[in-house]
């Protein structure tokens, strides 16, 4: 893995959010609007989640499943690349990337204990077959830097690297892989915004330490203004409307 950001594949990869935010032709065709995209992308996460949680594998390897995800579908459409299947996949793609290496049968086996319907009825051909399909729709570029990277070094510089802080901040940069944040924005800046996020959140006044690191304030406060707007938004998220808009993908 390259060592560092600014010469990976991952830095040359950025996108802007406009490049992020569309549906390809064939998910228009089944109704699927960009809502529908984004709702789709967030719930995969979950079970992204379940799955690495019985097969025991670290949460980097699940930030990394999540990226795999989100930069297919900047690429590929839903219609063709099926997000049931395309979550296991990545995560076993993943897991050898990051070298926690989980065999396909043991996420099939999973797989199988955790859903019971037909929809979620795959083996390990199937997973083999849509990694081949994965790496050659990400042109073989696996790296992805995170912001846990970078997160302990910022905590404690900013001396909030207590127990509570280091909770709270992790737990925010979980949370945004449930958005697009990592394919648009430098890892280290989504850590600072979820810094940022933390000490307003616990009325801690970093603003000098924050004009010391010289970076932009305007790109971390609204990278901190998308989560924030995430939460917001993420509350009025129902079971019914994620299936509608899952029920949209339906051959």
């Amino acid at each position: 893995m390259a060592a560092n950001f600014w010469n990976s594949s991952h830095y040359k990869q950025l996108f802007d959010q406009e490049e992020v935010d569309v549906v390809h032709p064939l998910d228009k065709e089944k109704g699927i609007t960009l809502e529908d995209f984004k709702l789709i992308k967030m719930h995969m996460v979950i079970p992204i989640c379940k799955l690495a949680q019985s097969v025991k594998v670290r949460q980097r390897v699940v930030a990394t499943a999540v990226t795999y995800m989100r930069r297919l579908y900047t690429r590929k459409s839903m219609s063709e690349y099926d997000p049931r299947l395309v979550g296991p996949t990545c995560l076993y793609l993943a897991s050898k990337a990051e070298e926690s290496t989980v065999q396909a049968r043991l996420l099939v086996y999973y797989i199988k204990k955790i859903y019971s319907d037909d929809k979620h009825r795959y083996e390990i051909k199937d997973i083999l077959e849509m990694e081949m399909k994965i790496l050659e729709a990400l042109n073989y570029y696996l790296v992805v830097f995170h912001p846990y990277r970078s997160l302990p070094q910022f905590l404690l510089d900013a001396g909030m690297n207590d127990i509570s802080m280091t909770q709270l901040t992790w737990g925010l940069v979980n949370d945004t892989y449930k958005m697009d944040l990592i394919l648009i924005h430098p890892p280290h800046l989504i850590a600072l915004a979820c810094i940022y996020t933390a000490s307003v959140y616990r009325e801690k006044d970093k603003t000098a330490w924050f004009e010391e690191l010289r970076v932009d304030m305007n790109v971390v406060k609204n990278i901190a203004m998308e989560i924030l707007d995430f939460y917001e938004s993420h509350r009025l998220i129902t079971d019914d409307r994620v299936a509608a808009a899952f029920n949209k993908l339906k051959p």
